[in-house]
C-alpha cells in the first residue's frame, strides 16, 4: 500500500528503531516530510506494522538514471513475497535499487526468476557520527563558507564521476535547489570544493578541484555539514565504497564509525 502523508511520519518514527540498518531509507523520510524535493512514493507491505518499506522516486521515462529505489526489510520472507507478487518494482525498466547487503541474494534471485540480468554496483561503508562533539577542531576562520546555487550544477556535473549528462544535471539540480549543501570559494566568489545531502540525507559528492587540494578544504566542509545537519535534527553518515581507502581514512579520522555488520549495496537490473 501507498502511504499518505500522515503515515509517512509515523513510517519515520517507526524506522528509527532500525537504525543502523534502516538509515538509508530513515534519511529518504525524514527529508521528504521536512522539505521539497523530487516526487516520490513510498509503499509498505502492510500497515502500521510494516516489515518492508520501499521508497520508489518517479520516472520521467523507462530509463531514467539516478532514480534509484530504496528498500529497507526486517522480514527475508516478506521482501521475497513482495519482491515477486507485487508491481511496486517494475521488472521491465532499468532498475537500480539499493538495499541491505543482507539481501542481495534475494534480488538476484527474484530477478533470476524473472529472466532480468543483474550486476553488482557498489557495496559500501555507512559511516556513522554518533556524537557531533566528537568532531576534531577545525579552523575556517581563512575559509569562504557558502551554499551551492543553480549556477553551480553545470561545474558539479563536469566533475563527479558519473556526471556529464542530462540525468545527472536533473539530480544535481534537485540536490542543490532542496537539499543542505556547502562550499569554500575562492577570491573570485566560485565554487573550488563542496559536499551536497543526497535525497537519503547521506553526505556526498565530495570534491575539491585538483589544483586546491592539500588545503584541509575537505575537512572544514564535512564538519561543517555535519553540524549544520546534527542542529536541523537529520542523521550525519555517509557511504563509501569499499575500495575508497582514501575516504575511509578521512570520515574515520573526524569520529565516524561503523558497525561492521551494516553494509549497503546497489544492485542494477536491465542494466541500459
Amino acid at each position: 500500500m501507498e502511504l499518505n502523508v500522515e503515515q509517512l511520519k509515523e513510517a519515520e518514527s517507526e524506522l528509527k528503531r532500525y537504525l543502523p540498518g534502516s538509515l538509508q531509507v530513515y534519511g529518504v523520510l525524514m527529508l521528504r516530510n521536512r522539505l521539497t524535493s523530487d516526487r516520490m512514493t513510498v509503499f509498505v507491505d502492510r500497515w502500521p506494522d510494516f516489515s518492508v518499506l520501499v521508497c520508489r522516486p518517479h520516472c520521467e521515462q523507462k530509463n531514467d538514471l539516478f532514480k534509484d529505489i530504496m528498500v529497507f526489510a526486517n522480514d527475508e520472507t516478506r521482501l521475497e513475497e513482495t519482491l515477486r507478487k507485487s508491481s511496486v518494482v517494475d521488472w521491465t525498466r532499468y532498475l537500480c535499487i539499493g538495499c541491505s547487503h543482507r539481501h542481495t541474494e534475494i534480488f538476484k534471485a527474484v530477478a533470476s526468476e524473472k529472466n532480468v540480468p543483474s550486476c553488482q554496483l557498489a557495496v559500501c561503508h555507512v559511516m556513522i557520527l554518533e556524537d557531533v562533539s566528537s568532531l576534531p577542531p577545525v579552523d575556517s576562520s581563512e575559509v569562504s563558507l557558502s551554499s551551492l546555487d543553480e549556477s553551480h550544477i553545470s561545474l558539479l556535473n563536469r566533475t563527479w564521476k558519473f556526471g556529464k549528462c542530462a540525468e545527472a544535471v536533473r539530480m544535481i539540480q534537485n540536490m542543490v535547489t532542496h537539499f543542505p549543501s556547502c562550499c569554500v570559494l575562492d577570491a573570485e566568489g566560485q565554487p573550488v570544493a563542496w559536499l551536497l545531502v543526497y535525497s537519503n540525507c547521506a553526505m556526498g559528492m565530495l570534491y575539491t578541484l585538483p589544483e586546491h587540494r592539500g588545503k584541509g578544504y575537505a575537512k572544514v566542509l564535512i564538519c561543517t555539514m555535519a553540524k549544520r545537519l546534527h542542529a536541523e535534527g537529520y542523521p550525519m553518515y555517509c557511504f563509501i565504497e569499499e575500495e575508497n581507502a582514501l575516504s575511509y581514512k578521512l570520515f574515520t579520522s573526524l569520529g565516524f564509525t561503523e558497525d561492521p555488520a551494516c553494509r549497503f549495496m546497489w544492485l542494477e537490473f536491465n542494466e541500459l
